[in-house]
């Protein structure tokens, strides 16, 4: 758990965007007037490197997504005794191995989430623009610890906290299911985000900066309960991840979804995410080990774009 990662390749990260040299987003002054985050979220997000958009989609939205997980991962919602199937694709990213990553990308569904004009409004709230690009990314249906299936959770940023500058982008997570401690879900230590210049400053030089020892530190991890249809916008620098399923029937669903600015004058990457939709494509990282039965090119049409969903895409120049 504590072992860096052994290249810059095995880092965490997603190569359908690319991040912005920027200042911190904790240090934005607004110039847009806020359009979904009032001004305590805006504060809440930019001190505690967190904020939550409730009812960011609606509950139709939820449940023909959730139906859709279970069914592209051949699970039965109904039946506990189908939960404990082993996953499809072992991940070269160890501490994901058993958390229930579902790998699809680029389903109906999840499009009709993406272009949501309140989910892309919080990222326009963020960012303080509005011309951004979502990320492709997946979804997680995680069920309880029991059989052979064991999964333990982790803490870790999605960052090299050793840079300077430091790295600058955002994550999110929408949640599918309702959470609570014992279900799993979206864990992360707020303090360390709050204190994060003194605590660098002051930490090892030889520390691991992607995983903090949670042992050493004098704040506590805390596990941030959601409702169906909650959107959680996250910092990178902010130290997170996936608290275990302890319970002994509920079901953690998730979809991963954030946006960074957009970068239309990058050709390449323009034409690679317009093709990994049209072709429904995973990102090229080994952190995506992507379905290994290919369902999404076999099996699902391709998904519509709104105008809206064109220009996150990359399709529509803003």
């Amino acid at each position: 758990m504590n072992q860096p990662y052994a290249s810059d390749k095995q880092a965490p990260s997603n190569p359908s965007v690319l991040y912005p040299d920027q200042a911190q987003l904790r240090e934005i002054r607004k110039t847009l007037p806020l359009r979904v985050l009032t001004a305590a979220d805006f504060y809440h997000w930019q001190t505690y490197g967190y904020v939550i958009v409730r009812t960011a989609v609606s509950a139709e939205q939820v449940q023909r997504t959730a139906d859709f997980l279970w069914e592209f991962q051949e699970l039965d919602q109904h039946a506990p005794e189908t939960w404990n199937r082993a996953q499809l694709r072992d991940h070269e990213m160890t501490e994901l191995n058993g958390s229930g990553m579902v790998e699809a990308y680029h389903h109906q569904t999840f499009w009709d989430n993406r272009q949501t004009p309140r989910i892309v409004n919080a990222f326009v709230d963020i960012w303080d623009r509005e011309d951004l690009w979502v990320t492709i990314d997946r979804a997680n249906l995680n069920t309880p610890n029991q059989g052979a299936r064991r999964f333990g959770g982790f803490i870790h940023w999605d960052a090299d906290t050793s840079l300077d500058p430091l790295p600058v982008n955002v994550q999110g997570v929408l949640a599918l299911s309702d959470t609570t401690p014992e279900s799993g879900g979206f864990q992360c230590i707020p303090e360390l985000f709050q204190n994060f210049t003194r605590w660098r400053k002051d930490a090892p030089k030889d520390r691991n900066p992607w995983r903090p020892d949670v042992t050493s530190l004098p704040w506590e991890v805390k596990f941030i309960p959601m409702k169906a249809g909650d959107l959680l916008i996250f910092n990178s620098l902010l130290a997170h991840g996936i608290r275990p399923n302890t319970s002994a029937d509920k079901v953690r669903l998730a979809q991963y979804i954030a946006f960074t600015p957009a970068r239309e004058e990058q050709a390449e990457l323009r034409q690679w995410r317009v093709e990994s939709w049209r072709q429904r494509m995973r990102p090229d990282s080994y952190a995506f080990p992507g379905d290994p039965r290919e369902w999404e090119k076999t099996r699902y049409p391709l998904a519509r774009l709104n105008e809206l969903g064109e220009k996150i895409l990359g399709l529509r120049n803003w």
